[in-house]
């Protein structure tokens, strides 16, 4: 007699695999999925990675066109950190005007990257492009506003910047080193200086500080003191970039003079490129088109109604009048625009003319005036990195750059953000530029 036992036997069995097969198709599907999931997280992981690696490449090399415009004897940099990995940049010399850079990107760090990029490119010493960030610029000498002078703009110097209580600048205010000094002025944005405010002055700043010392300055935003002092800049234009528009001015041949001077006093006039041995002088109801770079081994006079502009097929190139007699920089080499003359640009926005003095008398302690501003409304750049400018009555310019640069009565400098520019940085000789067509990724 058989016992129910036995006879529940097999199907207690058959039930036993049949769950072990269930099972198994379980653990089987089970891994699929985590193997399925793992590998879809590394993908997104790489991807996410590449797309970081290709960012801190492309940091790399607007860090380089950075470094060059400050220095061009940069030579790159190795693992630079940022929150998302580091970038290594490379920069070799082509030629005199030309340079390879190669920025590598890695994510999350060079030490265990999931994702590298590799970006390479040419970037070219451009002398047709040139950074003004500033509204005003200056030298060591530094700047001063008195009576109702005013800048629209950012304003930046080596020097002091000196108001007399109520001078508006609206923008930015930096005075570098450890003899940056502010006061005086009320600034509609942000103030950097070693010493902001003076006893006796009201200076008065909208929004944040950043100081050592402050002294008698009203703060409606944040003060940060203690704060590290700003790095000194150079100036846009270097004595090197004026002599190479020098030499492309000769090229267009040699002015004749009659009794010392070369002189345009009516009608219409097309000059330039062309090399003026002597004084220029442009005044009455003359109206000169200035076709390429101007040099005028003299002095350059600029009155009454005369009109000076840029021949429209320059379009948004832009063209220097230079003063500059290298046997008289001491005395010479100076730019006047009086009266009601005016400066025009070649009907393209962002195009203007540049006046450029030589004269070096404030950088070496003397009082003589680079430029004599005065009555003048145009798309007019003064600039005189070694002399005086001093601004006066209703002069409006779109930017002025030198050593040293008064304000007074109602003068206003405007900047305009049609100037050229490189990464709004600046640097000495021409501007570091990337050349279309050379970029390139990998992998």
């Amino acid at each position: 007699m058989t016992t129910p036992s036995r006879r529940w036997l097999p199907a207690r069995g058959q039930v036993v695999l049949i769950a072990l097969v269930f099972f198994g198709i379980f653990v089987s599907v089970t891994a699929a999925l985590v193997s399925l999931l793992t590998v879809s997280e590394r993908v997104e992981r790489v991807t996410i990675a590449s797309a970081q690696a290709q960012v801190l490449a492309e940091a790399g090399i607007d860090q380089a066109a950075y470094q060059l415009n400050q220095d061009p004897n940069y030579a790159g940099e190795t693992d630079t950190a940022l929150p998302t990995g580091t970038f290594t940049v490379t920069v070799t010399s082509i030629d005199s005007t030309n340079k390879r850079v190669v920025a590598v990107g890695r994510a999350p760090s060079s030490q265990n990257p999931i994702a590298t990029k590799t970006l390479t490119t040419t970037m070219s010493l451009n002398s047709s492009v040139i950074s003004f960030r500033y509204g005003i610029q200056a030298g060591d000498g530094g700047f001063s506003l008195i009576n109702s002078s005013q800048i629209i703009g950012n304003a930046f110097s080596t020097g002091p910047v000196i108001g007399s209580g109520d001078n508006y600048i609206r923008g930015e205010v930096i005075s570098t080193g450890a003899s940056g000094l502010v006061y005086g002025i009320h600034a509609t944005s942000s103030v950097y200086a070693h010493t902001i405010g003076k006893t006796g002055e009201t200076t008065t700043v909208d929004k944040d500080a950043y100081y050592t010392t402050k002294i008698n300055t009203t703060v409606t935003g944040v003060s940060y003191p203690n704060s590290p002092d700003q790095t000194p800049a150079a100036l846009p234009i270097s004595d090197e970039q004026i002599g190479e528009w020098e030499t492309l001015a000769a090229a267009g041949g040699t002015a004749a003079c009659a009794g010392g001077s070369y002189s345009i006093s009516s009608g219409s006039v097309t000059i330039g490129p062309v090399k003026i041995p002597c004084d220029l002088n442009i005044s009455g109801s003359a109206t000169v088109t200035i076709g390429g770079h101007v040099w005028v081994v003299g002095n350059i006079i600029v009155q009454n109604s005369a009109i000076v502009k840029m021949a429209a097929s320059l379009g948004t190139q832009n063209v220097a009048i230079i003063a500059d007699n290298p046997s008289d920089r001491l005395t010479g080499s100076t730019i006047k625009v009086k009266n009601t003359a005016s400066f025009e640009n070649s009907g393209t926005p962002g195009s203007f003319v540049f006046l450029i003095s030589q004269n070096n008398s404030a950088e070496n302690g003397g009082d003589i005036e680079a430029f004599e501003l005065s009555n003048s409304a145009s798309a007019l750049v003064a600039y005189a990195a070694h002399g005086l400018i001093p601004i006066q009555n209703s002069v409006s310019l779109k930017e002025a750059t030198a050593y040293k640069i008064t304000l007074k009565n109602s003068a206003t400098v405007t900047y305009d953000a049609g100037l050229p520019n490189t990464v709004f940085q600046s640097g000495p000789g021409a501007s570091w530029a990337f050349v279309p067509g050379t970029y390139a990724i990998s992998p």
